[in-house]
């Protein structure tokens, strides 16, 4: 018998990009939960990924310098996770749109009714996924989907890259806690 909390069982599914999981209780009957809502190629979550994420407060040195970045994942064909939130990210999605490769784009909140003019031809090339952890009626981006969101994205990636991280912001906390490869744009 496992012994597994209903909100553990899915945190695990969302950790390993599971898009449903059926979950029962002893002398309770089972269900169907939801965990990943998605829109695009969900084969593309089987890809190496890079996670990207950047605080919003950015020194101007660095920004063309995440460019360049931006410009040699595209290049290189690798597959880029990210929320693409702040200014500096979705410049980065910007020039990775442009490419060919595959992307991810993280929501911290529930999928949208009507998608970025941007997106359409990506999505039509088979190219990019849209997922969120979210149910569509979590319309706005808080400071804790975000945190979600971020824990998400880099659980779902091979290796993470931070374009900037703000002393004492949310980040730098985040950061401290991965275990996996990390890179920074310096």
């Amino acid at each position: 018998m496992l012994s597994i909390s209903r909100r553990k069982a899915v945190d695990l599914a969302v950790k390993f990009g599971q898009r449903a999981i059926i979950y029962g209780e002893t002398s309770q009957p089972a269900e169907l939960i939801e965990t990943l809502f998605t829109k695009g190629n969900c084969e593309i979550i089987r890809h190496r990924k890079t996670a990207f994420l950047c605080s919003r407060k950015i020194p101007a040195s660095i920004v063309l310098k995440c460019y360049d970045w931006a410009i040699a994942q595209r290049e290189a064909g690798n597959c880029v996770i990210s929320g693409f939130h702040s200014t500096i990210e979705k410049d980065v999605l910007h020039y990775l749109l442009k490419g060919k490769q595959p992307l991810i784009i993280v929501f911290a909140r529930g999928l949208k009714n009507r998608l970025e003019p941007e997106f359409i031809n990506p999505l039509e090339q088979g190219r990019l996924l849209i997922i969120s952890p979210f149910e569509q009626k979590i319309k706005r981006v808080s400071k804790e989907t975000a945190a979600k969101r971020n824990k998400m994205m880099i659980e779902l990636a091979d290796k993470v890259t931070f374009g900037h991280i703000s002393p004492g912001g949310s980040l730098e906390k985040l950061s401290r806690a991965v275990k996996k490869e990390v890179n920074f744009i310096l």
